[in-house]
Formats: C-alpha cells, sequence, structure tokens
C-alpha cells in the first residue's frame, strides 16, 4: 500500500490564496482611499472657488465705494458752484424785476440812441394807430436833467430841469410806453434862468406807478 501526504501542498494553496486576497484588500482599499481623498479635493476646491468669487465681489464694491468717495468732493464742489449761479441769476432776475430794475430802466430811456422797454408788436400797433403817442427815436436825451427820484410803495417822483416843454413831454411819453411805468402824470412846470448857463430851462416834476 502506497501513501500519499497531501497536506503541505493545501496548507502552501491556502496561504497563496490568503496572500492574494490580503494584495486584492490592499489595492481596493488603495483605491477607495484614492477616491475618498479626490471627492474631499474636488470639494475643497469647490469652496476655495465660492470664497474667491464672493472676495472679488466684495473687492469690486470696495473699488466703487472708493471711487465713489473719492468724487464725492468733487461732486460737492460742482453742486456748490452750480448753487452759487443759481443764486447769481435770481438775483439778477430780482434786479431786473425790482427798485433796480425801474432805475435801469430809467437809464435807458435817457441814454442817447436808446428807448423804453416796450413790445414791439404793441409799438408798431400803436405807430399804426396813433403815431403821436410813439416815443421820438431820435431825440437827444442830454437836453434834460434828473436832480431827484424818489420811490415808495411803487410810487415815483421825478424832478429836474429840460430845455424846453417838449423835453418833458418826450419823457413823460416813454415812462408812458415802458413796460416798468404807468399812469404818468405830469405836475405844474415853470420856466427859469439857468444861473450857469443864463439860458431859459424849464424846471418839472412828475409823479408815476412802477411795475415789479
Amino acid at each position: 500500500m502506497i501513501r500519499i501526504n497531501l497536506l503541505p501542498q493545501k496548507r502552501a494553496a491556502a496561504t497563496q490564496e490568503g496572500g492574494q486576497l490580503w494584495l486584492v484588500a490592499a489595492v481596493l482599499l488603495i483605491a477607495i482611499q484614492g477616491v475618498a481623498l479626490f471627492t474631499f479635493h474636488s470639494f475643497k476646491q469647490q469652496q476655495l472657488d465660492a470664497k474667491e468669487l464672493r472676495n472679488r465681489e466684495l473687492q469690486k464694491q470696495i473699488d466703487e465705494s472708493v471711487s465713489r468717495v473719492r468724487t464725492h468732493q468733487e461732486v460737492k464742489d460742482q453742486l456748490a458752484t452750480l448753487r452759487a449761479r443759481e443764486d447769481a441769476i435770481a438775483k439778477l432776475q430780482s434786479a431786473r424785476s425790482g427798485p433796480t430794475g425801474i432805475l435801469l430802466e430809467l437809464a435807458r430811456i435817457l441814454t442817447p440812441g436808446r428807448g423804453p422797454s416796450v413790445d414791439p408788436d404793441t409799438l408798431n400797433q400803436l405807430r399804426r394807430s396813433n403815431p403821436l403817442a410813439v416815443y421820438n427815436p431820435s431825440w437827444d436825451a442830454r437836453r434834460l436833467w434828473l436832480a431827484r427820484f424818489v420811490e415808495e410803495q411803487r410810487s415815483v417822483r421825478l424832478e429836474g430841469v429840460a430845455r424846453d416843454g417838449e423835453d418833458v413831454s418826450e419823457l413823460a411819453k416813454r415812462l408812458n410806453l415802458s413796460s416798468y411805468y404807468h399812469d404818468v402824470k405830469l405836475l405844474p412846470a415853470k420856466k427859469e434862468l439857468d444861473s450857469s448857463t443864463r439860458l431859459e430851462v424849464v424846471r418839472f416834476q412828475l409823479e408815476a406807478k412802477v411795475k415789479y
């Protein structure tokens, strides 16, 4: 009878199979760790990208705020300049329509070659209907001198000296046509001899209402 001992071979096979299982398990573990590391890295990268995006947005907002603050003083200066211009224009408009306006109008009336402020259409219509009511553009305003001008409660009183009565009438006519004066009244005048020129002159007084 022949006997064969197979026990050592079975042990060797079992040992070899166990070693293969361990290797497979090690490879699987490494693979699982790799996947886990990749997943973790991807998650952290997404978080980093989101933070960088948020940081860029915040930096943009900061830059815009800094830019607005930088130009704030410039904008304030521009607004102050505009307000100053508006105030100056308002003062000019007030001067044109207030007490200063009636004095400026009187200066225009007494300036050679000038005349009263009157609507051109109204003047043309008056020229057609009553030519004698229109002022004389060739009148020499230097033939008349004002000595006194008083304004109170929108009523004015003028006193002065003229070469003759026609000059006084021309002044009254111009004041009546003006947009600033109305209800012009000539008060009694008198002739006298000027002490310096020795010429006969007319000393006159005039009252009128003013608009402003």
